[in-house]
């Protein structure tokens, strides 16, 4: 009787006062596996970011969060552990809450007279709880797939200018986005002529295209939409008006689209970007305007300003290679002998191979059999988007030269309504006198 009294007052107390101890039941089991995953998932995200460092990195909030890629260079301005190790702890901490109300709804399902009875025997779970706990494992299962399967960071269009040029802006006024995005598409800028100081102009830079009829190939072959991007250059001191100066017509016009610094040594450079171009086709950038009086870099004058647009995916990585993107074209004379997916075998005269491997996305327009020439193109030419850039100037008047130019071309209207006057006068005595 004592031994079986100690016993029931052993499990009371681990069934009761302490159910996360006790992992007997399929659910506690998977409860222990999801903790173990988590703390798992979290080790490995921590490890890959400080040990291999990504490709592609957020830069840091000075940067404007603008996205940015490394290519396996030393930037100390980059942000090693970032958004890996936030998605890996948030679906760590979601691994391991559910894990927890897997024991709970577990250990509901046992009654209190279960739990406090005499006779110490097995309770076998419900099936509902079992069939609960895996469709939890397979929730999180596919969780945990779909956090690997996003983009590490910056993967998606970044402005890989950011990260390879200090400057955007070469000696021959060609920008940085030239080198990625090889296709030519005219852009359309417009600004005042002339602006006061400390005040606030808008810019607006149109990206025409067919957003609603084009798309462009995917990294993964699919057709998506054109995404549109934007860079301006503007003369060093003028920056990118501030929040809590902006009008709100200004505001809603320029449709919640985020303009950000080029770097923190050149803030006087912005972009924007990706964004859908179906929305921003027309893009407005708000811009300050510099005050003489407290900046004497900034003269009254004529100021040059340089404007970049693109859209659609670029033809050229950072580091050498081309995307899918791109127009494929026969290496050399010969007979197409074989068609493997998206590989293309050619035969030459003197009976060598060479094989061109076409990206996805396009399609290949020659069979096997035919005779191609050295750079014949092989594939259609998927690209649909393109880059442009333009030059504008602006004038940044002075007031006081206003006033002056009023005072100046008063004083000679009088005085020529003087001349005409006396001149009037001046005929009407000759006529009285008979001259």
């Amino acid at each position: 009787g004592l031994l079986a009294q100690a016993q029931t007052r052993l499990e009371t107390i681990f069934l009761i006062k302490l159910p996360g101890l006790i992992f007997s039941t399929m659910a506690h089991r998977m409860a222990v596996t999801l903790a173990l995953m988590s703390s798992l998932l979290v080790a490995v995200a921590a490890i890959t970011n400080v040990m291999v460092p990504s490709a592609f990195v957020v830069s840091n909030p000075s940067r404007g969060f603008v996205l940015g890629v490394n290519h396996g260079v030393s930037d100390t301005r980059q942000t090693n552990v970032g958004s890996s190790i936030f998605m890996g702890s948030v679906v760590a901490s979601m691994m391991a809450a559910t894990g927890f109300v897997v024991a709970g709804v577990s250990r509901r399902a046992i009654t209190r007279s279960q739990r406090c009875v005499v006779k110490v025997t097995h309770t076998e779970q419900p099936d509902d709880a079992e069939a609960f706990a895996m469709r939890t494992v397979s929730t999180m299962a596919s969780a945990v797939l779909l956090a690997g399967s996003l983009p590490d960071n910056a993967s998606a269009y970044p402005i890989f200018a950011q990260q390879n040029y200090k400057d955007p802006r070469e000696a021959t006024g060609k920008l940085a986005c030239a080198n990625c995005h090889l296709a030519s598409k005219q852009i359309d800028v417009r600004l005042p002529h002339e602006v006061l100081p400390d005040t606030i102009f808008k810019t607006y830079i149109d990206i025409p295209c067919k957003y609603e009829k084009r798309k462009q190939p995917l990294a993964d072959g699919n057709k998506g939409p054109l995404n549109v991007g934007a860079i301006a250059v503007m003369p060093e001191g003028w920056k990118l008006a501030p929040k809590d100066r902006l009008p709100k017509p200004i505001k809603k016009e320029m449709k919640g689209l985020a303009w950000a610094p080029y770097s923190k040594e050149h803030p006087e450079i912005v972009v924007a970007g990706p964004v859908p171009g179906s929305k921003y086709s027309r893009m407005t950038l708000p811009v300050l305007v510099p005050d003489p009086s407290k900046d004497p870099n900034n003269p009254f004058g004529k100021y040059s300003f340089f404007y970049g647009g693109n859209r659609g995916r670029g033809q050229v990585y950072p580091e050498g290679n081309n995307s899918n993107n791109n127009q494929y074209f026969a290496k050399g004379d010969g007979t197409v002998t074989a068609i493997d997916g998206l590989k293309v075998t050619i035969q030459k005269a003197d009976g060598s191979s060479s094989v061109v491997e076409c990206g996805a996305g396009a399609d290949i327009v020659v069979e096997v059999g035919e005779v191609v020439t050295n750079g014949e193109p092989i594939t259609t030419n998927p690209n649909v988007g393109g880059f442009g850039q333009e030059e504008k100037e602006l004038v940044l008047q002075d007031m006081n030269r206003l006033y002056a130019y009023c005072a100046i071309g008063t004083s000679i209207f009088f005085s020529q309504l003087a001349f005409v006057l006396k001149k009037k006068q001046f005929e009407k005595v000759q006529l009285a006198e008979g001259f």
